[in-house]
């Protein structure tokens, strides 16, 4: 202490060393330019403490979201937006081109072909990074925490972990980018999955089971077959139990039956059964629109369903114009998902 505390009667008062290393501290804590806080370079130690030489890192439930829908990257670069063509046969039916051969110029039927587009529009993204030479030299004698890394490592993630929340939700701010569970245009089925899957009772599943594909067959006017079927995570998880009336004579888990009735019915040995965190209703509660369970057939094809990353993320070189000041810049472009075809994709929702 620097300055003597007086009593009442002016004399000193003596502190024991555990009061002067607790006033220390609180000085220290108020003192304007000492570097202190939750997520600084100070941290309290003692003779005793042992510094581990690895940094827990924070963690974040992460999805990739390619293994759920195509995800087309470093296309169509620097654009503001992605204009895609749609083609439709105008022909009418087959045998309206029946012509009789006996009637002289008689007339023919035509074959035509229209066209529309959709715009999907291109969103930039950029944050920088800052440090000092006084931060270098301060993560420097803490011994085991690189800084710029830390920095660097923070914003990646952040790119990464808000690519995976766009993919699958959209933009909270921006109602023309949409996500894979948002999209406005797909058909919502909300009287085959009234419950979680892994809560049905024999009759239920069964009747699930069997109406599942059909009415996405019947959605998309039996032009597709479906790929991947995407539920919630938290319904995904308890389907390792035995179908309902199985056990003691032919036990199968409800996942692995149900992956094998997909894979026989739509004659696709690698379809997919994949749990979405997003498709919970306790994870999509604020998101407007959905607050349910939502569960998504769709076809896996850059035709059917899309989404862009024009320029996956970047970083500039480091810089300083004083040298003792640095930044850079990550940056990235991205778009939301779109719905080509969106009789391609059939949510089934209950809340």
């Amino acid at each position: 202490m620097k300055t003597s505390v007086l009593d009442l009667k002016g004399n000193p008062i003596v502190l024991t060393p555990q009061e002067v290393a607790r006033c220390n501290a609180l000085q220290r804590k108020f003192r304007a330019e000492e570097l202190h806080n939750a997520l600084g370079f100070e941290i309290n130690i003692t003779t005793l403490t042992a510094i581990s030489k690895s940094v827990v890192e924070q963690k974040f439930f992460t999805i990739p979201p390619a293994e759920y829908m195509p995800v087309r990257v470093g296309e169509n670069s620097w654009s503001t937006e992605i204009t895609t063509y749609r083609d439709f046969q105008l022909g009418g039916d087959f045998e309206s081109g029946i012509i009789n051969t006996g009637a002289s110029n008689s007339r023919l039927a035509e074959a035509d072909a229209g066209v529309d587009s959709v715009t999907n529009p291109v969103i930039n993204w950029a944050k920088q990074i800052g440090w000092s030479l006084f931060d270098l030299k301060f993560a420097a004698k803490s011994g085991n925490w690189d800084l710029v890394t830390s920095k660097e490592r923070a914003r990646k993630r952040n790119w990464d972990l808000g690519i995976q929340k766009i993919a699958f939700l959209g933009s909270s701010g921006n109602p023309n980018v949409m996500g894979l569970l948002t999209q406005s245009g797909v058909n919502s089925n909300t009287s085959l999955i009234t419950g979680y899957i892994k809560s049905m009772n024999a009759t239920q599943y069964s009747t699930f089971v069997a109406g599942i594909v059909e009415a996405y067959r019947a959605n998309c006017n039996r032009t597709a077959m479906p790929t991947h079927f995407i539920i919630p995570e938290a319904d995904y998880n308890g389907l390792a139990t035995l179908i309902p009336g199985t056990v003691g004579t032919y036990p199968v888990p409800m996942l692995t039956y149900l992956l094998e009735a997909f894979k026989m019915i739509t004659m696709n040995p690698n379809f997919k059964i994949l749990p979405c965190a997003y498709a919970d209703e306790a994870n999509n509660a604020t998101v407007t629109g959905l607050n349910k369970n939502r569960y998504t057939l769709l076809n896996y094809d850059e035709d059917s369903y899309r989404m862009d990353i024009p320029v996956d993320y970047s970083n500039t070189l480091q810089n300083t114009i004083n040298g003792f000041q640095f930044q850079n810049v990550g940056y990235g472009q991205f778009t939301g998902g779109l719905a080509y075809r969106p009789l391609e994709m059939l949510y089934f929702d209950f809340t």
